[in-house]
């Protein structure tokens, strides 16, 4: 019988690799995307492979679209396409708006909302003939608020927020759901900048008093997989309170 196939991009660390171990476990076919960790991305391969799982190792950038096509085009080959994306991909820049560089601004756009249109529109056309499908943003809560000096950031993930809402009423139809994951602070790299004084101070405006995990995310992101279908449109907060 053939597995349910599921990409995951961003997937070398974090969020991303616990996603794609935990739809390996669920019986999924996975397949696993970064642009620079490479030797990362092939480790996180081993780990599905060794436990049992199946999987494949697509490294490009997905904020490319000739990339993506490129990719698409060996999901295709290799199981005709996708039963479920996870749009994980995300970089983060801090500081003032008017530090930012036009490539900086061009570079993180692309890896965090340009990526998540180039991966939809090569996926959709799979999950149309089928008439299934879902697709899961990785979003952030400053996408809902927005952050001060992460202007560029907050913009990204608004932008996520808005395309999650209006594709998932294009793709209703096709009973194909679309829904975004808003995640609070989570206990990722992307936090390693703080000193342990930020993160103890951070940690005290979460009502939940600490951070979030990696596993947490990839929890409901495998619970909105296989959620019912009824569920889509929606910007589910991850966030232990704060917003």
């Amino acid at each position: 019988m053939k597995k349910n196939s599921v990409l995951i991009t961003g997937a070398s660390r974090g969020i991303g690799r616990v996603c794609a171990l935990a739809f390996a476990g669920a019986g999924y076919h996975v397949f696993i995307n970064c642009r620079k960790s490479i030797q990362d991305l092939e480790r996180v391969k081993y780990e599905i492979t060794a436990s049992g799982g199946s999987c494949d190792a697509l490294p490009g950038d997905v904020g490319n679209p000739d990339e993506v096509r490129r990719i698409f085009r060996r999901i295709s080959d290799i199981s005709g396409g996708l039963d479920v994306l996870v749009n994980n991909a995300g970089i983060a820049w801090f500081g003032l708006l008017t530090d930012m560089t036009d490539s900086e601004w061009e570079r993180l756009m692309g890896t965090n909302l340009s990526s998540v249109f180039f991966c939809c529109r090569a996926a959709v056309p799979w999950m149309v003939s089928r008439k299934s499908g879902r697709i899961i943003n990785i979003s952030s809560m400053w996408g809902t608020s927005g952050a001060s000096c992460e202007a560029a950031y907050s913009a990204s993930k608004s932008g996520v927020h808005g395309l999650t809402k209006a594709l998932a009423k294009e793709l209703a139809p096709s009973n194909i759901q679309v829904n975004a994951i808003a995640c609070g602070v989570i206990d990722t790299e992307m936090n390693a900048r703080l000193t342990p004084e930020e993160r103890s101070a951070l940690a005290d405006e979460v009502p939940a008093g600490r951070f979030g995990t990696p596993e947490e995310a990839a929890r409901l992101t495998l619970m909105l997989a296989e959620a019912p279908s009824y569920l889509t449109g929606q910007i589910i907060g991850l966030d232990g309170g704060f917003l």
